[in-house]
């Protein structure tokens, strides 16, 4: 039996579709009230019917997570709305152009940044106070295996998993001595639009869709979950210690 999320928030970024929208559903249907953000509000309402639809309460949110008068935003609704925050779920990104760094535009670098790893920044600056009023706080910030890989023609998207990676483990670090639990996420190759644009040659029917994979990542919003400042494998199904030189 599923354990149940009634009575807990969550928020989930790029919550209109791909992983997302499997997180924000599987929450949904565990009771918690889904906080679905994403830039489009039109994206986001048959996700928050769907959720509905299953019992779920939701609170559809256009936000654009790269913006930071947005983000004071939300965290003004949320706090007035519901006081604190239980459960976060970065998982809005961009890939970027598939280029050398040499050819690649200062434009197309920032946005990547601003995206990949300042709003994840944002999000924990404004909402990390709200969360550590909740009783079992949970964030799960999704990142990806190219981060520790060479990428060549993507290496934006590498770099700057790279350092989200750093970002949020540097978060973990100064919430050890809260109840906030923060973890990073790898969800592995999944069946969604942004990986068929870079790998169009490959059979998507091969691959694991959200709803497959996002009860996995969902264990790590329970209160029971006490892992932090790790990365969770959703292929292995393997929690990872991060490790430097020797």
């Amino acid at each position: 039996m599923q354990e149940s999320l009634k009575g807990r928030i969550a928020l989930v970024t790029g919550a209109s579709r791909g992983i997302g929208r499997g997180i924000a559903l599987d929450l949904g249907r565990r009771g918690a009230t889904v906080i679905a953000v994403a830039r489009d509000e039109a994206s986001l309402a048959p996700v928050c019917a769907e959720i509905i639809k299953t019992g779920g309460q939701t609170v559809l949110h256009a936000c654009d997570i790269s913006n930071v008068t947005a983000i004071m935003s939300l965290r003004q609704m949320i706090t007035d709305k519901f006081g604190h925050l239980d459960i976060l779920v970065s998982n809005a990104a961009m890939m970027g152009p598939r280029t050398t760094l040499g050819q690649i535009t200062q434009a197309e670098w920032q946005a990547v940044f601003t995206t990949n790893v300042t709003a994840s920044w944002l999000l924990i600056r404004e909402l990390g106070p709200l969360m550590l009023r909740a009783e079992a706080p949970r964030a799960v910030f999704l990142t990806s295996g190219s981060g520790s890989k060479l990428s060549p023609g993507r290496g934006v998207y590498a770099i700057s998993k790279s350092a989200l990676d750093a970002v949020v483990r540097t978060w973990a670090a100064e919430a050890e001595a809260t109840n906030l639990r923060v973890m990073l996420c790898n969800p592995g190759p999944t069946r969604t639009g942004m990986r068929a644009a870079i790998m169009p040659d490959e059979d998507p029917m091969s691959l694991k869709t959200p709803e497959e994979i996002s009860p996995q990542i969902v264990r790590m919003c329970l209160p029971g979950w006490q892992e932090n400042g790790k990365l969770y494998d959703v292929p292995r199904d393997k929690i990872l210690e991060f490790r430097g030189p020797a």
